[in-house]
């Protein structure tokens, strides 16, 4: 069995550039002296089971921003956390109740910007052993899971367009079944589709 935290690993190591919501869109023009807030989200893959699975969020339908949108566990960096990282941590632990400690950090990838002011910082992590997620009431509406393996291959990648504030925006999707993953969180993925198969 290929060892997946390996994997991952080396795909780390390879050199990468930083990614943003204005990539598919060169012509955006970003405000001058712009300060983005740092934010970590947590790239949680579960080995438990055999095939691994990357863990994600549907967000909930009541929430004020992003509702009902696919997403990793994490948000913004609060006075408390030391860095991103335990801000990705402790996000996945109120978000979908990873217990502490299970998470093995494997490293992180390079900041992504987002059309909302944040500087990301994807944490990628591996969970060896088995745990029920259990969503976060009023802002998680549902924890599932898709193979590695999916959002991985570049191939699953489709650019796709609409309308947003006046202007035609590009973003990436990586649909899966029921769930259309798009934006913020398929940006990140396709860098990481793109380290894994250099």
């Amino acid at each position: 069995m290929t060892d997946t935290a390996a994997m991952l690993r080396a795909a780390l190591a390879r050199p990468g550039a930083s990614s943003s919501d204005f990539d598919l869109n060169p012509d955006t023009a970003l405000p001058a002296g712009r300060v983005l807030r740092p934010a970590g989200v947590l790239v949680p893959v579960a080995l438990a089971g055999g095939q691994p699975r990357l863990i994600l969020t549907k967000r909930s339908s009541a929430l004020k921003h992003h509702p009902g949108q696919i997403a990793f566990p994490g948000g913004k960096q609060d006075e408390g956390d030391a860095d991103v990282v335990a801000a990705a941590l402790r996000e996945a632990r109120e978000e979908i109740g990873l217990p502490e400690g299970m998470a093995e950090v494997l490293g992180h990838m390079p900041d992504h910007e987002t059309v909302t002011g944040f500087r990301v910082t994807p944490v990628v992590a591996v969970i060896r052993d088995a745990f029920v997620p259990v969503p976060e009431p009023g802002e998680v509406a549902e924890v599932f899971t898709v193979p590695l393996a999916h959002v991985t291959d570049p191939a699953n990648y489709i650019v796709e367009s609409r309308y947003w504030a006046g202007q035609r925006r590009f973003y990436f999707t990586v649909p899966f079944g029921p769930y259309y993953i798009w934006g913020a969180t398929a940006r990140m993925l396709r860098a990481l589709a793109a380290r894994m198969r250099p």
